[in-house]
C-alpha cells in the first residue's frame, strides 16, 4: 500500500518468505490464515521507501495486541554460502547480507532505506488464551504522527489444541559458547542464569531434550586441541581410586527440568569421527586440578575402563535416585564410519556392562552398526535413512547437519523457508521417534578453534555453510535472539502436531492420503513439494479439516 507524500510500499507476506535488500520483491501477498488455539503462528510484512525515512513507528491495533509481538527481521553477512556442487534448491549461491536474526524495534523506530526491501516478523503466541474467532491484525507504519501505510492480517484461530510433541528433539547445546562469548567464569551465577534463558528459549521452540555435559563433549574438537571445560561432574583421583560429585550436574536437571525439558542425553563417553580416545576429564589429584583423560587416551585401554567402571555404577545410581531412569539416552562416539566398527563395537559393549537398561543413541549412518548389533537405537542422517527405513527399525531417529545439502531438507540461510519446514510432513509420513541436531548455538570456528561473533561469521570461518551451526544469536544480558529459521523450523514441528490431531480424528491412512493427494510423487526424504504455496495450502487444509471434524 501507498500513502502520504513518501512513497512507502507495504507487503503482508506469509512467514516462508526470506525478504532480501538489494532485490525485487515478487513473493505475492499472504494475507489470512489459521492457527489452532496454542499455536505461535507468524506472518511478515515487508516495507520499502523511495528516500531515507528515519523514525518509523510501528503501532499494532487488534483484539490480539496481549499476544502479539513484532520484531525487525535482521541482517547477517554470509560468506560461504553454499559447497561448489550444491543443487539447484537454494534461493543464491552468492555472498552477501541475509535476512535471519529477529530483533526488538529499538526506540528510535525502523528505517526505511532508499529501494531496499526490509520486513517485519508479527508473531501471535497464542497459548490457549484466545476465544475461537477471526481477529483482524492491523499494522500502522507511522511518521511524525502520520500513517504512512497500512497492511491488514486476518487471523482465524481455530477451537482446537495441538497435542503435546511426541517426538523427541535435541539441537546441541553448548554451553562453553555461552561462557566464551559474554566472558562468563563457567557455571558461575551469571553462567547459569544465560544457560536458564537459552534452554528457555529452545523449549520454547520444541526441544525437549538436552546435550548433557557430563565432561566436556568432545564434539567438534581439532585433534589434539581442547574446548573450554564445561564438566557438570566433579572428580577427585587418589591413587586408582575415584570419587565423584553430582551436585552441579543435579542443578542442570533441575534448571532444565524446570523449563521443560524431559530428556537428558548425557554427552558422548569417547571422541567423535573413530571411537578412539577418551574425552577431556578434569579431576583434583593431591589438590591440583589437572586433565586426566584426553586426546592421549585409548579409548578402551586399562586406565579409562578402570574409571568407567567407577564412574558409570555411581552416574547409574544419580539416575535412580534422582527419578531420571525413563528421561536419560547416552552417547558412544559421534559419525563413527565404516572403518570404525571395531571401535565403536569395543566402546558399545564396554559401556553395555554398565548402561545396558539405557538406550544408546549415536548419529552415523552405515546399517552396519545397527544391524550388528552394536547400537540399540541409530541416527542416520535423513540422505542415508532409506536402509533403515526398508529394515523397518524400531524408534528411528534421524539428523542432518552441513553434509545434508543435496535435495532433502535443512536450514541453511540460503535455502528457501520451505524447504526447512517440510521436515514435519517428512517425520509424520515415516514415524520418525526423534530428530537431532548438531548446532543450536556454536559459536566457535571449525573444530573449535576460536571464537567467532555470529553476528559478522555465519559460517563458522568457512567450516560449514552459513546457518549449519546455530540458529540463536546472543543478546543482552545473556538472553537469546531468535531466528526465522528457529520460527520456521517450529512450525514444521506445529504441522507434526496438528497431522497428528487430525490422525486421532479420521485416521492415519487417511491422513496420509491427503498430504499426498494431487502429487506426482509421493513424499520421501528428499521428493517434496517445494513451493511455499503447497505447505501454506496444506496446513489450512489440515485446519479445516479439524474445524470440521470437530463440530460433527
Amino acid at each position: 500500500m501507498k500513502t502520504g507524500s513518501y512513497k512507502l510500499e507495504t507487503r503482508c507476506l506469509s512467514s516462508l518468505v526470506k525478504v532480501f535488500p538489494d532485490e525485487e520483491l515478487n513473493a505475492r501477498a499472504y494475507t489470512k490464515g489459521s492457527a489452532l488455539s496454542n499455536e505461535m503462528y507468524s506472518f511478515q510484512i515487508a516495507y520499502r521507501s523511495d528516500l531515507l525515512l528515519k523514525w518509523l513507528e510501528v503501532k499494532v491495533e487488534s483484539e490480539l495486541n496481549e499476544v502479539l509481538s513484532v520484531r525487525s527481521v535482521g541482517l547477517v553477512p554470509a560468506e560461504m554460502v553454499a559447497y561448489h556442487d550444491h543443487d539447484e534448491h537454494i534461493l543464491r549461491s552468492t555472498p552477501g547480507l541475509y535476512p535471519d536474526p529477529l530483533y526488538n524495534i529499538a526506540e528510535e523506530g525502523l528505517a526505511g532505506l532508499p529501494g531496499n526491501w526490509r520486513s517485519l516478523w508479527v508473531e501471535a503466541d497464542l497459548q490457549g488464551k484466545v476465544k475461537p474467532g477471526h481477529y483482524p491484525i492491523r499494522v500502522l507504519f507511522m511518521h511524525a504522527g502520520e500513517c504512512l501505510a497500512e497492511e491488514t492480517f486476518e487471523l482465524e484461530v481455530i477451537g482446537a489444541e495441538l497435542p503435546e510433541q511426541q517426538l523427541k528433539y535435541t539441537n546441541w547445546f553448548h554451553t562453553d559458547c555461552l561462557a566464551t562469548y559474554y566472558s562468563y567464569e563457567i557455571f558461575s551465577e551469571e553462567h547459569w542464569r544465560a544457560i536458564d534463558n537459552f534452554v528457555q528459549t529452545a523449549v520454547k521452540h520444541g526441544m525437549n531434550m538436552i546435550l548433557t555435559p557430563l565432561f566436556t563433549p568432545p564434539l567438534d574438537t581439532r585433534v589434539g586441541g581442547e574446548r573450554p571445560t564445561v564438566q557438570l561432574v566433579d572428580v577427585e583421583k587418589s591413587g586408582d581410586t575415584y570419587r565423584f560429585g553430582f551436585d552441579k550436574l543435579k542443578r542442570w536437571v533441575e534448571l532444565c527440568s524446570r523449563n521443560g525439558i524431559r530428556y537428558f542425553e548425557f554427552s558422548h563417553l569417547f571422541t567423535q569421527w573413530g571411537v578412539k580416545h577418551a574425552p577431556k576429564i578434569m579431576a583434583v589429584e593431591n589438590g591440583t586440578e589437572k586433565r586426566i583423560f584426553g586426546w592421549e587416551t585409548d579409548a578402551t585401554g586399562d586406565d579409562y575402563r578402570g574409571f568407567l567402571s567407577q564412574f558409570l555404577p555411581e552416574l547409574v545410581r544419580f539416575i535412580q535416585t534422582n527419578g531420571l531412569e525413563e528421561r536419560s539416552f547416552f552417547h558412544v562416539s559421534d559419525e563413527p564410519h565404516k572403518e570404525h566398527l571395531e571401535n565403536y563395537q569395543k566402546a558399545s559393549d564396554l559401556l553395555k556392562q554398565y548402561l545396558a537398561d539405557f538406550p544408546m543413541i549415536d548419529a552415523l549412518s552405515d546399517y552396519e552398526f545397527y544391524d550388528k548389533g552394536y547400537v540399540k537405537n541409530p541416527i542416520p542422517a535423513t540422505n542415508h535413512i532409506e536402509p533403515f527405513l526398508e529394515n523397518k527399525v524400531p524408534n528411528l531417529w534421524t539428523y542432518y547437519c552441513c553434509s545434508q545439502y543435496k535435495e532433502v531438507s535443512n536450514r541453511f540461510l540460503n535455502m528457501p523457508s520451505a524447504r526447512n519446514r517440510i521436515l514435519g510432513y517428512q517425520l509424520y509420513k515415516f514415524d520418525i521417534a526423534g530428530f537431532l541436531h548438531w548446532g543450536y548455538n556454536f559459536w566457535y570456528a571449525q573444530y573449535s578453534i576460536r571464537p567467532i561473533d555470529p553476528y559478522t561469521n555465519t559460517d563458522s570461518n568457512y567450516g560449514f555453510p552459513a546457518g549449519d551451526a546455530f540458529v540463536v544469536y546472543p543478546g543482552p544480558d545473556g538472553q537469546a535472539i531468535e531466528s526465522l529459521r528457529l520460527k520456521v523450523f517450529y512450525d514444521a514441528f506445529q504441522d507434526l502436531r496438528a497431522l497428528k490431531l487430525l490422525e486421532s480424528l479420521i485416521g492415519r491412512e487417511q491422513v496420509l492420503e491427503l498430504i499426498e493427494e494431487e502429487l506426482e510423487e509421493g513424499i520421501t526424504f528428499s521428493t517434496y513439494p517445494r513451493e511455499d504455496e503447497w505447505l501454506l495450502n496444506k496446513r489450512e487444509q489440515i485446519n479445516r479439516m479439524i474445524k470440521d471434524s470437530l463440530s460433527q
